[in-house]
């Protein structure tokens, strides 16, 4: 009889536990939804996901052939897509987009802050302006949108701000160290604000993904022995084992936006990553020493993007063959968008 009681009492627990996260979740259907890097690559794969989800979508990027093919993507799930051509590291241009944003759905439900950039090379090629260059769209990208959003969200004390950061604001690893200084300061921003809004309504969710299949290696920008740092951080970002696919990435992003998940650390090899550098801070640096000595050691201050490598490397092309499809489905390639007047190439990345 006691185990009886027993076991029932622990299934009426178990039910009231999944009524009690069941209304805790964030209904998404109806809710604006604005991504920051939304045009291609895992920016546009949270907004396939979050447009199936019944959510409104606002989209920005640097260049508008970018968001208008993404727009006509997202055509097969929702009609309910502004796009808004912005600079996220320039201050005005995000005033601009929010109010754009306001003005057609009167607000902002869940804000992802997503947009970045990448330089790969050894610290030998990199300058003070690759550093700027990272803090002013990873880091200033993630803050301008955030205070533009923060005042209305708190006021209705409600809504969500994702900020996709990176394993790299965890673990400092070599030959990205403007990305992963950016990304570190991303991070702090990000969970310092959650403590900052806890009870307000507004909870802020850090994501932090290791290598993915988004296909954005294609617009890295590699100094330095430029063909190798290409070869190798390619080929990592497309194979299956130490890379996540973008669409798997997108599906667990959303599920914590509805949690409300405080931290999600995307993929085994980001997670265990990150376990071995809280334990053993000094030992991981050390380690990343020794991968470091495997890394290519070119000294040129000169930079190429991964375009210009890859046709010239059947190797290289079979061993990215995973990645090339993904920058296909999400629209990371050239041949992908349509023509647009803006003359500028876009340097918002996924």
């Amino acid at each position: 009889m006691n185990r009886m009681m027993l076991g029932s009492a622990a299934v009426g627990l178990g039910v009231a536990v999944a009524l009690w996260r069941r209304r805790q979740t964030f209904d998404l259907r109806g809710k604006v939804v604005l991504i920051t890097g939304g045009s291609r690559g895992l920016g546009l794969a949270l907004a396939r996901g979050f447009a199936q989800e019944g959510a409104r979508l606002v989209l920005c990027a640097r260049e508008l052939s970018e968001l208008q093919a993404a727009q006509e993507d997202l055509a097969r799930w929702t009609s309910d897509v502004i796009i808004v051509p912005c600079d996220v590291s320039d201050c005005e241009q995000v005033e601009f987009l929010i109010e754009a944003a306001v003005r057609d759905y009167g607000r902002i439900d869940v804000l992802v802050n997503n947009a970045g950039i990448i330089q790969v090379g050894p610290i030998q090629t990199m300058t003070l302006e690759d550093f700027d260059r990272a803090m002013e769209v990873i880091f200033w990208g993630t803050v301008h949108p955030t205070l533009a959003v923060l005042p209305d969200m708190l006021e209705r004390g409600d809504g969500r701000i994702v900020n996709i950061t990176s394993v790299g604001g965890k673990v400092s690893v070599p030959h990205l160290l403007p990305y992963s200084c950016a990304k570190f300061a991303a991070v702090a921003f990000s969970e310092g604000l959650r403590s900052e809004l806890h009870g307000s309504g507004v909870k802020t969710i850090t994501i932090a993904p290791g290598l993915m299949r988004t296909g954005s290696f294609l617009n890295a920008e590699f100094k330095g022995d430029d063909e190798r740092e290409a070869a190798w951080f390619s080929v990592s970002a497309s194979l299956p084992g130490p890379s996540m696919s973008a669409v798997r990435a997108a599906r667990q992003i959303i599920s914590a936006t509805k949690r409300g998940t405080a931290e999600k650390i995307l993929s085994l090899p980001a997670n265990l990553i990150a376990l071995m550098h809280g334990v053993m801070p000094g030992l991981t640096a050390d380690v990343l020493g020794l991968v470091n000595r495997a890394l290519p050691q070119g000294r040129g201050e000169g930079s190429r993007p991964m375009r210009s490598v890859l046709p010239r490397k059947r190797l290289l092309n079979a061993l990215t063959a995973l990645g090339q499809r993904a920058a296909h489905q999400h629209l990371q390639s050239d041949s992908d968008r349509a023509t647009s007047e803006i003359p500028h190439e876009s340097a918002v990345l996924s």
